[in-house]
């Protein structure tokens, strides 16, 4: 095994984490698990669809002295940090489980170097439709699909996705393991909730030293208003310990606390720039918006931030415009955003 990858590490009886490296990605690294049981074994998570993803997890499956073709593979959600290895770690005797919500949206994904189809090409083409009515830049909208990860590095489509309804079970290692539907981050992602440890895989919809990024998503009403009541819904589970899909865990309740608290302060702030400059486009607002990313002003933001700042500065418009707080109003090809 090459000894520049981390080793894996047993985070509870029978769970191990196997660190997944993200080249290029602020996020670093995902935490992708297994849970080794003698009659099934299941990894939670993958990667991106790319080589240093690829041998990472098969060094860790290794590692742990389990065969690819021995485990069973569940998604918390479509993204492709989470999603991307699945159908190249799955030997095809097995689906690959996600909510039924994204189940439907991943099978319509194109095979590789195939085009857009089905849902995702609507989907592809509202994206599109709102990014220019968002005000963002024609040069970014026209390159996203060369530079947006989430499109790049995305598995390939088909019919070995299986649908996993809310409330479902899934049992390994002497777990037994509660599908909880906690729309928000994406409009199907899903935690596990183990009753009898007090342990649950929260995915993206809990991180504990990053915040996770809650956009618009085009057929998604009110992206945010989904998450914070997924949020106060989780909260009501008596949880011990969090394993989280990115970086360290903590205490999950103080952590939920906080993270509603921060959308409230990052509600407020649109507030307080749509009061002070009225008729700004989303993008203008997003470039407004405080956020914690090394580069010295939004101009110099690379192309990709400005893509995840611009959905999640929409999906906190959207929150706002759905409550009254604010209107818009259309300007040639842009919306503009006032105050009630």
């Amino acid at each position: 095994m090459d000894k520049n990858i981390v080793r894996t590490e047993e985070v509870s009886e029978n769970i191990f984490r196997i660190p997944v490296p993200l080249p290029g990605n602020p996020l670093k690294e995902l935490n992708s698990y297994l849970i080794r049981g003698s009659d099934r074994c299941l990894l939670i998570d993958t990667g991106f669809r790319l080589s240093a993803c690829r041998e990472a997890l098969l060094a860790g499956l290794e590692e742990l002295c389990v065969s690819p073709g021995d485990v069973e593979i569940f998604l918390t959600h479509l993204h492709a940090d989470h999603s991307g290895m699945s159908s190249e770690i799955s030997d095809g005797s097995h689906g690959i489980m996600i909510s039924e919500t994204e189940a439907v949206m991943m099978r319509n994904l194109p095979a590789k170097g195939g085009k857009w189809t089905g849902e995702w090409a609507d989907k592809w083409a509202g994206n599109k439709a709102r990014d220019l009515l968002a005000g963002m830049p024609a040069d970014i909208i026209d390159d996203v699909e060369k530079i947006n990860p989430a499109i790049l590095y995305a598995p390939p489509g088909g019919d070995r996705y299986t649908g996993v309804e809310d409330g479902g079970v899934l049992d390994a290692g002497g777990y037994s393991l509660r599908c909880i539907l906690t729309p928000g981050h994406t409009p199907g992602h899903m935690c596990l909730w183990d009753e009898r440890s007090g342990l649950m895989f929260t995915g993206d919809h809990v991180l504990f030293d990053i915040t996770p990024n809650i956009t618009e998503w085009i057929s998604v009403e009110d992206s945010l208003g989904n998450y914070l009541d997924s949020l106060r819904a989780i909260r009501e589970f008596p949880v011990k310990t969090a394993l989280p899909g990115h970086r360290k865990t903590g205490d999950f309740h103080a952590r939920i606390g906080e993270l509603l608290r921060h959308h409230e302060v990052r509600l407020s702030e649109v507030e307080s720039i749509c009061r002070a400059e009225p008729g700004l486009t989303a993008y203008e607002i997003a470039g407004r918006m405080r956020w914690k990313i090394r580069a010295v002003n939004w101009e110099e933001f690379p192309s990709t931030q400005k893509i995840f700042a611009v959905g999640e500065c929409l999906s906190h418009l959207d929150y706002l415009l759905l409550r009254g707080v604010i209107y818009r109003e259309p300007d040639g090809e842009v919306y503009r955003y006032y105050m009630r």
